[in-house]
């Protein structure tokens, strides 16, 4: 045991000091704090910009109301001035032709049945339905005050005036947050399939480089293929936990950072995450295992390329298929137990990244978790016993490529 943890000693060291991983580790958390800085300092202009865009200036109407239902009559005293109301619908409209007011509002007398108000421009008619960007010109508070300020008190006001927040409860009556939970549940996933993607590509280079320069005749004849195997794969394994840790650090530290700076209130994806501590021991179960099955095929089979562009060739399916379910987000998120979803969760070579993705929203069956865990450590435990045996085969030949015959029959042997 001794010989391995010196491999897996060696192997973070080693890698851990790379330019090109010392740059992709610290470089995310670097754009996000540049983002953040950019946001914080800027987000009022940038924000009075879009809003500016798209509101059209609609805040600055004049608006003439004919009310012909009695609803709106006399104007209450916060209305006045923006609001002018008129007699009729003729008054009303040689105001607007006369350019005294921008639009003008004609509320029928089956208002409250219908619910239906006029929005008369300059150039004519409309066609019955306010126009976009009225509801920034006051429009909505004005018709929701006059309604009730005779019914209703200060509370119930404000009440009907936003009556809608919604809150997701799962089945087991958990609640949570829609966009939180899926924004961090699509963020571990695509964590996941990165850290296969650095640390296991660590990993072959490291494996095909031994090989083609031979240095590994050199190893083997002090420690044998399995503890090789084995240290590899946890020196690489505790590399990209290394880097998995640092992303997380950082996005915790950036989500405190900008609820501060931009004065957030309110549910975000980090304090709906931090109440559900069993979402991060079961991110890091999928993550070891998920790895760990992954490291050791793309290891093994990598061992058998005769050169490095072959070794990729032969691994680098495996790595699409552990992003797989990453195209099924959509489906994920909107329908988390859909039954392509909870097939993929039972796949051995799909169950982290998809579990990852479904864990965080919460309600996933107790069975789906139970069956994805069990799959994997069998999966685990297969693929490093037939692993070691394709890494020590692909080891010793030197110069050509093992082939399916051989490999099989290797494995037969034992």
């Amino acid at each position: 045991m001794g010989k391995v943890w010196v491999v897996a000693r060696h192997e973070y060291a080693t890698n851990v000091r790379r330019t090109g991983f010392l740059i992709f580790t610290f470089g995310v958390p670097l754009i996000g704090l540049a983002l953040l800085v950019v946001t914080s300092l800027f987000s009022g202009q940038v924000g009075g910009f879009v809003e500016g865009q798209f509101a059209g200036g609609e805040e600055d109407l004049k608006v003439g109301v004919v009310d012909e239902s009695g609803q709106f009559t006399p104007l209450m005293p916060d209305y006045r001035g923006r609001f002018e109301l008129f007699a009729d619908r003729e008054s009303g409209r040689e105001a607007l032709r006369g350019g005294s007011v921008d639009r003008l509002l004609v509320i029928p007398g089956d208002y409250l049945e219908s619910g239906r108000v006029r929005v008369v421009s300059a150039n004519g008619e409309s066609s019955g339905t306010v126009d976009i960007g009225l509801e920034s010109a006051g429009i909505y508070d004005f018709l929701v005050d006059h309604l009730l300020r005779y019914r209703a008190d200060a509370e119930l006001r404000d009440r009907v005036a936003d009556p809608f927040r919604p809150v997701e409860v799962s089945l087991d009556g958990e609640a949570g947050d829609g966009f939180a939970a899926g924004f961090f549940s699509y963020i571990l996933g695509i964590l996941l399939v990165m850290t296969i993607f650095i640390s296991a590509g660590y990993l072959l280079q490291g494996v095909s480089k031994e090989k083609t320069s031979r240095i590994v005749e050199i190893i083997i004849s002090s420690i044998t293929p399995r503890q090789l195997l084995i240290g590899k794969i946890v020196g690489f394994g505790a590399l990209g936990l290394t880097q998995v840790l640092i992303w997380f650090g950082s996005f915790f530290v950036l989500g405190l950072a900008s609820t501060v700076a931009l004065s957030i209130s309110g549910d975000t994806p980090l304090t709906a995450i931090l109440g559900r501590p069993e979402v991060f021991l079961l991110a890091l179960v999928y993550y070891v295992l998920g790895f760990l099955v992954y490291a050791v095929i793309i290891g093994s089979v990598g061992a058998l390329g005769t050169s490095m562009q072959e070794s990729q060739q032969l691994s680098g399916v495996f790595s699409i298929i552990a992003a797989v379910p990453i195209f099924f987000a959509g489906i994920v998120l909107s329908n988390p137990d859909a039954t392509l979803v909870r097939f993929f969760s039972y796949v051995p070579l799909t169950a982290p990244t998809m579990m990852l993705l479904r864990v965080p929203q919460g309600g996933v069956p107790i069975l789906d978790i139970v069956i994805s865990i069990a799959g994997l450590l069998v999966t685990a435990a297969a693929v490093l016993w037939a692993g070691n045996r394709v890494f020590r085969l692909g080891l010793l030949m030197y110069g050509q490529r093992p082939s399916l015959k051989q490999v099989l029959q290797t494995l037969r042997r034992g």
